[in-house]
């Protein structure tokens, strides 16, 4: 049963999670417009505090997370993760295509993104003490990977491009690399870095694997970067076609810095 027009909101909540922190924005779903972000980091708490009581911090000094809304989405930022082209895939045995690339207990809960467009799925393990925080506060929402955000909206943005293109969205502590072409994905991969020299290896490790020549192949960097950041300044060193992701769509409020360093939250 769908919810009454009296009752709409027309409000969206979508907040991004990690092990980090989180970030959650509101938006209008008239316009498609955000209306209030924010960003919390958990780096400078002590280690032994649980999740679930830096979560219920959060919720009781942020007003806006405990309003009415008419869509929740909560999405899900680890490495546990994985794309299955459909042909593939059984739903019966999603913990096996995750044990090549990460550790699989049998305790843990899998889930998965159907992308039908792609004709593949996203296998994930969620945060499931953070989803049951959630729960708690919101009743019914949705959740999602990360991954799945990002990589859709590369591969639509890679339509009708025959040449093979590299994506890096970096992240602190760690960035993924995505490689498409005419939205089929070649390649998604998630590396941990802590110097610009970690981030230029996996690059250009990468491309030697797929056979891409760093004096030809285009790379689009976006996340948390621009041109005067040393790992840009690195990248744009060893490889000759590396630019700036600009993204075409505008949000009010925001700059291109902030829509690309947010790409995900806002695409969601």
């Amino acid at each position: 049963m769908g919810i009454d027009i009296i009752e709409k909101t027309y409000k969206k909540l979508a907040i991004q999670v990690s092990l980090n922190g989180l970030s959650f924005c509101c938006f209008d779903t008239f316009t498609g417009n955000p209306t209030h972000f924010k960003t919390i980091r958990f780096d400078n708490f002590q280690k032994n505090i649980k999740i679930e009581e830096l979560f219920l911090k959060v919720f009781n000094e942020n007003l806006s997370l405990t309003e009415k809304y008419d869509e929740i989405v909560v999405i899900h930022s680890n490495n546990l993760s994985t794309f299955v082209p459909t042909a593939l895939f059984d739903e019966e045995f999603m913990g096996s295509y995750l044990q090549y690339n990460t550790k699989v207990f049998d305790t843990d809960f899998f889930a998965f993104d159907a992308l039908e467009n792609y004709q593949m799925n996203n296998v994930y393990i969620p945060y499931v003490n953070m989803n049951n925080f959630f729960i708690d506060r919101f009743g019914t929402f949705n959740y999602t990977h990360s991954s799945t955000i990002l990589v859709s909206k590369l591969l639509a943005i890679s339509n009708n491009d025959d040449d093979k293109k590299m994506f890096v969205h970096l992240s602190k502590g760690h960035f993924e690399i995505v490689v498409v072409q005419n939205r089929k994905l070649i390649l998604y991969n998630t590396f941990e870095y802590e110097t610009p020299e970690d981030f230029i290896y996996y690059i250009l490790f990468t491309a030697e694997q797929l056979q891409l020549n760093p004096e030809n192949f285009k790379l689009e960097l976006l996340g948390l970067i621009d041109e005067t950041n040393e790992f840009f300044k690195i990248a744009f060193k060893y490889i000759r076609n590396c630019s700036i992701f600009v993204e075409d769509k505008k949000f009010e409020n925001f700059n291109e810095n902030q829509i690309r360093e947010h790409f995900i939250l806002l695409h969601s």
